[in-house]
Order: structure tokens, then sequence, then C-alpha cells
């Protein structure tokens, strides 16, 4: 049994040796959060530890791949808040650090596998491959490739290219188990007949990621590949390759690896690019905070205490070791997400706050003329807007009456709060807020007054005024939002309601 036991390079931590990471995405589509919680663990992994990391793209997919999707995902990793020690923008000794422009490089150690006798040339047809895998599942075998290629004679070779068949590059696979101990779930052995011979280079060329991504691991000396859990059945074949280009002279040793669970979705499933929650661009647009989002993609398999779930990102490096990460499959919980990033947002100072909110108080968020938004009296309802919101997106909605000519119309609010009688205590409050100071506290006493008179307590007298004035049933601290909006725009708010419900 070989015994390619990773954790002895765990050693090096120990030793003092940083250790060196990679994040090494596609560039097809917009970014995952399943992504965005493995960039994660790799950054935080490589800052507890003073090590280096490094982001490396993965471009060799030209059907799939995209510029527009490179410079995304550029911008992503900035605006999360990554750094990385070498890679686009960065430069590095190992460059360049897209698979794109490194096809040399691949051309050259497949040649070498192949003179070393690591590798072979396949010359089976797609027709024949799917009989021998039909004809294998039919006997009750494993249906993977059955080696027909592995030894061929050079009159074998010549007859086969006579024909003007082209031929595979497939990696020639131990006849031995694979035992190694993976950082997040222990040892694990791999039987040889499920791990049969594979492709690294297609009959065009073209080098496959099961060639190309150890390749990158191994030249650029990464020390630690932490990667989602459905790559797991691909690392005993990598665990062969790096002992073939260790004995090449290629790579200095055998990265540790360790698998992170999966970020589950709704019904049990993996979360998919498909699902509408997985998508990056999704959080940005709807205003959560980059330290919020990671608090809570940090807690999809990982936990900084049993009893807390909110803390920084710094707290978070300072505490992480992936030894803590769970092998379990984590749910993504929206409602929890949200609520993670809320708090996030209480946290931020109102100056911050203020800054954070601007995109959304202007096109094409908001619904008002650009000469209607009042910069002043935003500062002035941020404070209590601060602790009602949940994303940053949610600020529209909540201080629109400050700034529309009239509030927006939600019936299902007016006919919740306009029962009968609500226009005779529009009037009586009307009557007492003319003559009112105009602060907060005043405003107070003149709707509880008001509710007196009409024998109502101070909650139901606010909710018709709070409808006419903003439009809603629920929103801002109501005497607050008085205030900031003003006598004027208050009173002709009132009136106008009463309009309506003479009508």
């Amino acid at each position: 049994m070989a015994n390619t036991d990773s954790p002895k390079l765990s050693a090096s931590l120990e030793q003092g040796v940083p250790p060196r990471v990679r994040f090494c995405p596609s560039p097809t589509g917009n970014p995952h959060v399943g992504l965005v919680r493995t960039a994660l663990f790799n950054w935080a992994f490589a800052r507890h530890h003073g090590g280096s990391l490094v982001f490396r793209i993965e471009d060799t997919d030209a059907a799939r791949d995209s510029e527009e999707s490179y410079d995304q995902l550029l911008d992503s990793m900035r605006w999360l808040g990554f750094d990385w020690d070498e890679g686009p923008e960065v430069g590095g000794p190992h460059a360049p650090y897209r698979q794109s422009q490194r096809m040399d490089i691949y051309k050259d150690v497949a040649e070498k596998l192949l003179d070393g006798g690591y590798a072979y040339h396949c010359y089976c047809t797609t027709e024949e491959l799917d009989t021998r895998r039909d004809a294998a599942r039919a006997a009750g075998k494993p249906s993977g490739y059955d080696g027909h290629c592995r030894d061929l004679t050079a009159e074998q070779t010549a007859a086969y290219e006579a024909e003007g068949r082209t031929a595979i590059v497939r990696f020639r696979m131990p006849d031995e188990a694979l035992t190694f101990t993976d950082l997040v779930r222990g040892e694990l052995t791999f039987q040889p007949e499920n791990v049969p011979d594979y492709g690294i280079v297609r009959a065009n060329g073209a080098p496959l990621y099961t060639l190309v991504n150890p390749v990158d691991d191994a030249l650029m000396e990464i020390t630690h590949v932490l990667r989602g859990e459905d790559l797991l059945s691909s690392t005993p074949r990598q665990l062969a390759l790096y002992k073939a280009l260790i004995e090449l002279g290629i790579a200095k040793d055998t990265p540790a690896f360790g698998h992170l669970p999966y970020v589950m979705g709704e019904g049990n499933k993996k979360l998919s690019k498909r699902d509408p929650q997985a998508s990056l661009n999704l959080y940005r647009e709807r205003g959560f905070l980059p330290q919020g989002l990671l608090n809570y993609l940090s807690l999809l398999g990982w936990s900084i205490a049993e009893d807390r779930d909110i803390f920084s990102i710094e707290e978070m490096v300072a505490a992480f070791d992936i030894k803590d990460v769970n092998a379990n499959p984590a749910r993504f919980d929206l409602k929890k997400c949200e609520h993670i990033n809320a708090e996030h947002i209480r946290m931020l100072d109102v100056k911050t706050f203020t800054e954070a909110c601007g995109p959304w108080l202007k096109a094409p968020f908001a619904p008002w003329a650009p000469e209607a938004f009042d910069a002043a009296r935003f500062e002035a309802i941020a404070p209590y807007a601060q602790t009602r919101v949940t994303v940053l997106s949610d600020i529209t909605a909540n201080v629109d009456f400050l700034f529309l000519d009239e509030p927006v119309e939600d019936e299902a609010s007016w006919a919740k709060a306009m029962k009968e009688g609500s226009d005779a205590l529009l009037v009586t409050a009307r009557a007492k807020l003319v003559d009112a100071e105009w602060n907060a506290e005043a405003l107070k006493d003149a709707i509880l007054a008001a509710g007196e008179e009409h024998g109502l307590k101070l909650g139901k007298a606010q909710a018709p005024v709070r409808v006419a004035v903003t439009g809603r049933t629920i929103g801002l601290p109501l005497f607050e939002s008085l205030e900031i909006l003003g006598r004027e725009k208050t009173l002709a708010r009132i009136d106008a309601a009463l309009v309506k419900l003479a009508a």
C-alpha cells in the first residue's frame, strides 16, 4: 500500500516554515459563495500562519472562460477585502499566474511524463470506451478505464496511427491502494480499481485540469491545498502524479490536502451556481457588507466558539485553524446570513454607515429626483435607519418619505391603519401638531394627547399618522421622522390623507 501521508508536511508549520496556499478559480460567470468560502479559508489560513496566498486563474477552458469574468473575479476579491501575495496585478516569482499563458510548461511536463513511462498514449475511441464501460457495469465491475492501451507494442501503436486515430495522454496509476491523511477528514484510502488511469492531455494537445492544476501547485511550491469536498475523488490521482513529478525533479514535495465540507442549499442538495442565493453579485447588489458576508461564510464548516456567531475578520484570522473545520456538510441559511450582516451594520460608526448607503440613495435605486435628495436630512435620519436595516439596499424604502413629493402608496398599510374614526383622530392630531414645538419629544406628546381624546393608546393613535406621512405601517421611529421631515410637509400629508378618507 502506497502511503502518501501528506500531514508530515504540516510539520513545516511547527518548524516555523510559512505555508503557501492557493486560490485558483476559473473565470466562468458570477463568483459562487461556495467559491468565496474556499477563498476565505485559504486566505485566513495563510494570514494566521504568516504564509502566502497565491491567486491563480485557471482559464484553459476557452469555451467558457471570458475576460469579463476574469475582471469580475479580481473586482470581487478586492471588494471582499482579500489581498494576495502572488498573482494577477501583483506578480511574483512564479509568473505567469494565468494558465492560458503557461501552455509551454504543461507541454514540457507531459513530454517528460511520457518519456519517463509515467504516462502513455491512449487511442481508444469514445464508442469503444462506452462499449467496454457498459460491459463492465453489466458484469458488476468498476466502469473506469480498463487500461486497454497501457502496454501497447510499437506495432499496435503504428497500426492505430495508420488508421488515422489520434491519442490522448493518460497517466499510469499505481496498482496499489493509496492512503493519505486529510487535514479535515483524517486518514483516507483509495483502492486501485476505483482510481483508474486518467487523461491529462486531450487529443488536440490541450492539457486537462488533471495535469495543469497539480503541475502549477508543484512549480509554485504550494504546501497546503484547501479545496472543496467535490474534488476529493481526484486527490489520489494527484498524489500519484506528485510522486512522478518529484521523481522527475519537477516537484519538491507533496502538499498537504484538506477538503472543505459541501455548502448545502434547499432540499439537502449541494448549493449550485443555478441557485439564486449562490451568486456573490446578489449579495453585493442587495448591500451586504463584505465583513458581514464573510463572517457568515466562515461559519459554514468552522466556528470561533460554540456560543459566538458575530466577530470581525481580524478575529477570525487570529483564531482560524484548519483542524477545527468540520467535515460535515454546512447548510446555507439566508436568514442567518442576513441577521449577521445586520449586526455588522449596527457596528459601523454613523459616518461610515452614511457613506456606505450612498449607492442606494441615487439612481437607479432611488425613486426620487436627484435634486430632491437632502444630505442634511439623510444624515439626521441615518442613526435611526442604521438600527432598522438588514442590508444597505433597505435604506431606500426606509427614507423615501423624506425625499418624495408624496409618500409611497401602500394600500395594504392604508387598509390596516385607517380604521373607522381615523379621520377624526387625524383632525385632532393635526390641530395639536400645528401648535407643537417641532422636536420628537413634543411631537410624541401631541399625538399621545390626540389619542387620549379619542380613547386610544399611543400605539393605536400613531398608526394613522404614520401611514398618512410615510405611506407604511412599519418604519423608522415616527416622532424623529416627523421632526426631520418638517412641520410643513407633515401637515400637508395629513391634509392629503383626510381628503382621501373623505372621498
